[in-house]
């Protein structure tokens, strides 16, 4: 009997070109010679997807299509073929899987489809055989058996969906990163890697910027208590482990601290402080797939109330004309007001939860570099502030800084 079941997911830096495909096939070796079954979730070589888009862009606009999810699903075709001949070519024993053979059964939105069920009986199949599975990540098939796409990141959803069907040890998913850290390295180059994570903080920082993990995978690790070990293809070091939480977690004030920087703002003034506005409002937007983040909302004495809400920068004109189309009499053009230079930034941490002062702390930091806060939203253990994007950078350095968060956890200070 193997010692364990591991799934690997590599992403589409660690399997660029051919020969990265061998060194993937290399590791995927190693693993199964080390006495385990081992299915492995590859995305496309990186590049591919975007221009397959692009491809399917110039003749197309919309691409939450079915023919476009028929294009760019071939990406990951081509991408478990390889591997799978690349492990072959090294002495072992490989086969590959596309989404409709391992049957991953989605809902019918194209380009967004989300996971409804999975057989894992062909894999098992292939593991009794003594072959590797390779399986094409970010695919599958609805109900009609039409492929569809899961969606910017849809591999690490894949992978950690695979592993939960099989009830695997582990999802290793390998990137091009050491791990997570306590904040993005190519902005603050004193950042730390975080050692184990709990999946709800992980789920934070993924919503807030840290883009080493998709939301929804660590919704499914969660969901499936699927632990998760985030490394990198170019080494053997060990990574970020993404588990439940912990007690020693809670001593953790802050874990990490992320910004988006791609946000926009839109402001609708004067009105009418009555029930119902706000669904009027926001409603057609979420029907259109806009995801709306943080709404503020301010009741002024004349019985009218000004509302905001941040939502992605690339849906900020298709939201401005939605408004106007669906709710004009509520927005007209003289009380509809927007901003594209705005970016939020967020301390997230489980340790908050029973800690008093971050908020505190976190205005205060902001405030001595004269960084004016514009909205504000919490969680249990997140804080975020939108500010301007042009201090983002600077935002992100000093509460890293001011947080501790350069030096080992058990270093720093409390609030």
């Amino acid at each position: 009997m193997p010692d364990k079941l591991i799934v690997q997911k590599y992403g589409g830096t660690s399997v660029a070109d051919i020969d990265r495909i061998r060194s993937v096939a290399r590791r995927c070796l190693e693993t199964q010679l080390a006495g385990n079954d081992v299915a492995v979730v590859v995305s496309a070589m990186a590049g591919e997807t975007n221009r397959l888009l692009a491809l399917t862009h110039e003749l197309h606009g919309e691409v939450n299509d079915r023919e476009v999810d028929v294009v760019v699903a071939t990406g990951e075709q081509v991408s478990v073929g390889l591997l799978a001949l690349a492990i072959r070519a090294l002495g072992g024993q490989a086969q590959s899987f596309l989404g409709h053979q391992v049957k991953i059964v989605t809902d019918d939105s194209h380009a967004r489809a989300r996971i409804r069920s999975i057989d894992p009986e062909p894999l098992r199949a292939c593991f009794r055989e003594g072959k590797i599975a390779v399986i094409a990540g970010f695919q599958g098939v609805d109900e009609a058996g039409n492929i569809t796409t899961l969606g910017r990141g849809g591999s690490d959803t894949t992978g950690v969906a695979i592993a939960a069907a099989l009830h695997a040890d582990v999802c290793e998913i390998y990137t091009d990163v050491d791990g997570v850290f306590t904040a993005d390295p190519r902005v603050v180059p004193e950042a730390r890697q975080i050692e184990r994570i709990s999946y709800e903080a992980m789920l934070e920082l993924a919503s807030v910027g840290a883009k080493v993990l998709q939301i929804r995978s660590v919704e499914m690790g969660m969901k499936y208590g699927v632990p998760i070990h985030v490394r990198s293809s170019f080494h053997h070091q060990s990574g970020t482990w993404v588990v439940p939480e912990e007690q020693a977690m809670e001593h953790v004030l802050v874990s990490g601290i992320a910004a988006v920087r791609d946000e926009s703002k839109i402001t609708v003034r004067a009105v009418p402080d009555i029930p119902g506005v706000a669904a009027k409002l926001l409603s057609p937007l979420a029907d259109a797939g806009i995801v709306i983040d943080i709404i503020v909302q301010n009741v002024s004495r004349d019985g009218s109330t000004d509302m905001s809400f941040t939502l992605p920068r690339q849906d900020r004109e298709r939201a401005i004309a939605i408004l106007r189309d669906q709710a004009g009499e509520l927005c007209p053009d003289d009380r509809l007001a927007w901003s594209d230079g705005v970016a939020k930034i967020s301390v997230v941490g489980v340790g908050m939860r029973s800690h008093a002062g971050v908020a505190r702390r976190m205005f205060q930091l902001l405030s001595d570099e004269g960084i004016n806060i514009l909205m504000i939203s919490t969680s249990e253990i997140k804080i975020s502030c939108v500010i301007l994007e042009k201090y983002a950078e600077l935002a992100l350095r000093v509460l890293h800084e001011g947080f501790d968060l350069h030096l080992p956890p058990e270093d720093r200070a409390s609030p």
